[in-house]
């Protein structure tokens, strides 16, 4: 048995009615969500869509990457395009500039985002496609950071803990410090969220993801 299987059959004898209850509840708040703030933001999410292709013609208007997520099931996940159509092979050149420790790359005043680029992700803007993700259920409105599959590779068994449940367009990290904190403290976060997650804890992460939308943080 695979040492993520173990963790997982670990993880289910925890889990109580009353757990299991909050993971209902949770779906379906997912979906009523994700649903409606689908429809409310189709005007922004058109205006964008023009801006991108203003800001840089020759790329597309979305962006898909691999992702890994719930007991490292692979998806597509969904987001604006902020970068050049060049920014993968440009990313081998970038590798040592990176500014956040552990198993993901960072970097301020990135040369591979455009112009649009660095306005909507300073306001995260361009993780609202994700909601699509939150919709077909690869993910939730609330939940871990969804790592790339080298980011996975790099894991300790202590890391893949945060790939006991669906990841989140929004979580404990990113109302908490995101790209000021590093990888170790991302995780210890996450497992926070895992161990004492509810209801009234993932509605209170969405105002704060919210709040920090319209006055940002240090988002790059």
């Amino acid at each position: 048995m695979r040492y993520d299987d173990i963790l997982w059959d670990s993880h289910l004898k925890k889990l109580g009615i009353k757990h299991r209850l909050y993971l209902f509840f949770k779906r379906s708040f997912d979906i009523i969500i994700s649903l409606l703030a689908l429809i409310v933001l189709s005007p922004l999410f058109l205006f964008v869509a023009i801006a991108i292709k203003i800001d840089d013609y020759k790329g597309s208007i979305f962006y898909t990457q691999t992702r890994v997520g719930k007991r490292g099931k692979k998806f597509k996940i969904y987001k604006f395009r902020s970068m050049y159509n060049n920014a993968e092979k440009l990313k081998q050149k970038l590798v040592q500039l990176n500014e956040v420790d552990g198993a993901m790359f960072k970097m301020h005043d990135d040369p591979r985002v455009t112009k649009v680029g660095r306005f909507i992700r300073k306001h995260s803007i361009d993780e609202l496609p994700q909601l699509i993700n939150v919709l077909i259920g690869d993910m939730s409105l609330v939940g871990p950071r969804p790592p790339l599959t080298r980011e996975v590779a790099q894991y300790t068994n202590h890391d893949k803990l945060r790939l006991l449940v669906k990841p989140g367009c929004t979580g404990l990290w990113q109302v908490s410090g995101r790209n000021a904190l590093c990888f170790k403290e991302m995780v210890s976060l996450d497992l926070e969220y895992i161990s004492n997650s509810s209801i009234l804890m993932d509605v209170k992460i969405c105002f704060k993801t919210i709040w920090i939308m319209i006055f940002p943080n240090d988002a790059c």
